[in-house]
């Protein structure tokens, strides 16, 4: 990587997660029936952040869970053969049927992991509506997934990527984006 240009500071991610969160009451008239799912790693976190704020608005705990979707790309890993996103563990210790899932990531872009999650969700029983909620949405889309709630959309080149940092990983929170040579 070169050229790294902050997109997002710490301030401006919480004000984007507080208005999703927002947004996912206001959305679903409360939060009885819905579970945040975030898919790892940093998408729990997001989650994890999220039920945190609806507890503050709502006063009461949004029940949450979390996906480890692991990538088969060959931008991560020659050794992986498979492009396509795997489905490592389920760590959702509700009954999803007839309640509302809103699935938490960090950055949409080919739409795959997506995906992914949307199968090891559907093998659990059949929700009665699942949400996408993203921090970052950068475009390029594979698939036709389109999300629910969005933090900040961010036009990108393929030759483009966008990472975000949070605290309990990284030290810090903050967007960039980098400029691939």
């Amino acid at each position: 990587m070169s050229q790294a240009r902050e997109l997002l500071d710490a301030q401006a991610m919480n004000r984007a997660l507080t208005r999703i969160a927002h947004e996912i009451i206001e959305r679903n008239k409360g939060i009885d029936q819905v579970i945040l799912v975030g898919i790892k790693t940093r998408g729990a976190y997001l989650a994890r952040r999220l039920a945190e704020k609806i507890e503050k608005i709502e006063g009461k705990k949004v029940r949450t869970g979390e996906l480890d979707i692991t990538l088969y790309r060959d931008d991560l890993s020659t050794k992986f053969e498979e492009d396509e996103p795997k489905v490592q563990q389920v760590d959702i210790d509700y009954v999803v049927k007839d309640q509302k899932i809103v699935l938490v990531d960090d950055v949409l872009y080919t739409g795959r992991t997506v995906r992914a999650a949307l199968d090891a969700v559907m093998d659990l029983g059949r929700p009665a509506q699942i949400q996408l909620a993203v921090l970052i949405d950068r475009g390029h889309r594979e698939l036709p997934i389109r999300a629910d709630y969005v933090g900040k959309n961010i036009p990108t080149s393929s030759s483009e990527r966008i990472v975000v940092h949070v605290t309990e990983v990284d030290g810090e929170d903050r967007v960039t984006l980098h400029k691939m040579n």
